[in-house]
C-alpha cells in the first residue's frame, strides 16, 4: 500500500461539473408577484432563463410559496452570483 493524500481543494472549487442544469430552491412569502419577481433576479445573471423551468408550490396554510428552479450554469461565479441575489432580495425568506 502507498501513501496517497488526498487532493486538496481551494475554497473555490467545487465537486459541481460545469456547465450543468442545477436546481435551486426559493421560498418566501405568497404574493402575487413573487414567482416572476423570482424569474428576472435569475434573468439578471442567466439571460436564457425559461420560466416555464419553475416549479410552484404553495404552503399547506398557503401562507408560503416555494419555486424550484431548473437553471442552466456555466460557472461556479455565476451560481454563487445567483444565490446571492436571491438570498438579498426582500420577498425571499430561504434559498436552497
Amino acid at each position: 500500500m502507498t501513501d496517497q493524500k488526498p487532493e486538496l481543494r481551494t475554497p473555490e472549487e467545487t465537486l459541481i461539473e460545469f456547465p450543468c442544469d442545477f436546481l435551486i430552491k426559493v421560498m418566501g412569502e405568497t404574493s402575487d408577484d413573487f414567482a416572476n419577481a423570482m424569474v428576472q433576479v435569475i434573468q439578471a445573471h442567466e439571460s436564457t432563463f425559461d420560466a416555464s423551468k419553475v416549479d410552484m408550490r404553495a404552503s399547506s396554510g398557503g401562507r408560503f410559496i416555494s419555486l424550484t428552479c431548473n437553471v442552466h450554469v456555466t460557472s461556479k461565479v455565476q451560481l454563487d452570483s445567483i444565490y446571492r441575489a436571491l438570498s438579498e432580495h426582500p420577498q425571499v425568506k430561504y434559498v436552497l
